[in-house]
């Protein structure tokens, strides 16, 4: 095999197996960072070695065998620093009886420790900003550069968001377990949160020249599905899957030839992938079949259902999208909610009525620089034919964007208004 085929075998190898093999070594080590460590040590390892000998028939295997045993001199290091030297035997076979074997530490214990990982890396102690970095590091096998160029940040910033999150993490003696029943719902609430702010950052993307980031949304749909597997029970697991799948099955049809937007009334929807929406849908039936009131991530799915499942745009069911909007701004209310919620009624019942909920925004605090407000307002101003007004809205839009295929988009808009009510 050449040095390059082995090293692309290398890269798949370790998107794949280092969420696992990460988890098995905190699990030894007690450590995600130096889990971390082991396991880029392993993959060194590999790089030097696979070339001339070969990719072994179980590569994941190969690697955690490797970091094992890096691992257990760690332990034994630890041991005899931690420890008199005449109970240093009986301390060594105690940790090595902690050990797992090589079996259990690939296959019989795995779920365990992806989900202690997943938990541990969305730790409320850190900062959100650090949750998503963390995640993407240790579960989704991203370098920093990657991670920083997604969030458009710089590689050294993003470097020590991750170093600060990983000593914090030790600092505060985390531990490798899940959490107690008593605040697994907190915590539950903080992953979901994490692997949703990943997967919106690649939908659409804050900043930068890209409309969407079609890399960030598998890397958050692959996050979620370890999750549905490993807590199949809990419906908002469910729920969030869903919503992803479902998002994610417009990514072709969302943007044209040149990479301009295209949006969701204008898609084609033949370009739509169908095998995400059964998968979607048929996790959202999987969620609804738990019984009891759907959740805030259940509840957005089955509006993105109300879409998926309609042929044409006209087709869509607006006034079951109006009624799920009503229930998710009762149990998670926002200005943002209110703001989705305004546009479902203007599409039901007509664009005035659309029109006065978003007036009643107008003075929320937090909406005073989101572009999206003025955007739908300006929108449902041109459908009443206020273009001069509208072309304030658009422009107004564009000025507070950050992503340059919205700016484009919202300045066509604003052109457009111009001339209809030059016409007019």
């Amino acid at each position: 095999m050449t040095d390059s085929a082995a090293h692309r075998t290398i890269d798949a190898v370790w998107r794949i197996e280092s969420a696992r093999l990460i988890a098995g070594l905190a699990r030894i080590v007690g450590d995600v960072g130096l889990a971390e460590d082991l396991a880029q040590d392993a993959l060194v390892v590999a790089l030097e070695r696979w070339p001339e000998m070969g990719v072994p028939s179980n590569p994941g295997a190969w690697l955690m065998a490797t970091a094992k045993h890096r691992a257990i001199d760690v332990v034994r290091r630890r041991t005899m620093l931690d420890r008199k030297h005449a109970q240093i035997g009986h301390e060594l076979d105690q940790q090595q009886s902690q050990v797992p074997d090589l079996d259990a530490a690939i296959d019989d214990v795995v779920g365990d420790d992806l989900l202690r990982l997943v938990f541990i890396a969305c730790h409320p102690i850190l900062s959100r900003e650090a949750r998503v970095a963390l995640t993407l590091r240790l579960l989704g096998g991203l370098t920093t550069e990657e991670i920083a160029g997604a969030f458009l940040v710089p590689v050294k910033t993003m470097a020590q968001r991750i170093v600060r999150a990983k000593r914090t993490l030790a600092a505060a003696h985390v531990p490798f377990e899940l959490p107690g029943r008593a605040e697994l719902g907190a915590r539950l609430s903080s992953v979901l949160e994490v692997i949703y702010l990943i997967f919106n950052e690649g939908y659409t993307a804050t900043a930068g020249d890209d409309w969407h980031r079609p890399a960030l949304c598998d890397d958050a749909l692959r996050l979620g599905r370890i999750l549905a597997a490993l807590m199949a029970e809990e419906p908002e697991v469910l729920g969030l899957v869903a919503l992803m799948e479902i998002q994610a099955s417009r990514s072709s049809a969302r943007t044209g030839p040149s990479g301009e937007p295209i949006l969701l009334l204008e898609q084609d929807r033949g370009r739509w992938n169908h095998m995400l929406i059964g998968r979607g849908l048929a996790a959202l039936e999987q969620a609804e079949r738990m019984g009891g009131a759907l959740g805030p991530y259940a509840l957005q799915a089955a509006i993105a259902a109300c879409h998926a499942r309609a042929r044409t745009p006209e087709e869509t069911d607006w006034l079951r999208i109006t009624a799920l909007y009503d229930a998710l701004a009762q149990l998670t209310p926002s200005p943002i909610v209110e703001l989705n919620r305004a546009v479902a009624v203007a599409m039901a019942f007509g664009p005035q009525a659309g029109l006065e909920l978003v007036d009643a925004l107008l003075s929320e605090p937090l909406l005073q620089s989101y572009h999206l407000l003025p955007s739908v307002r300006g929108d449902l101003l041109a459908k009443l034919a206020r273009f001069e007004e509208a072309r304030s809205e658009f422009e107004r839009a564009a000025s507070l964007t950050r992503n340059a295929r919205e700016r484009t988009l919202l300045l066509e808009r604003a052109i457009a208004c111009g001339a209809d009510g030059a016409t007019g």
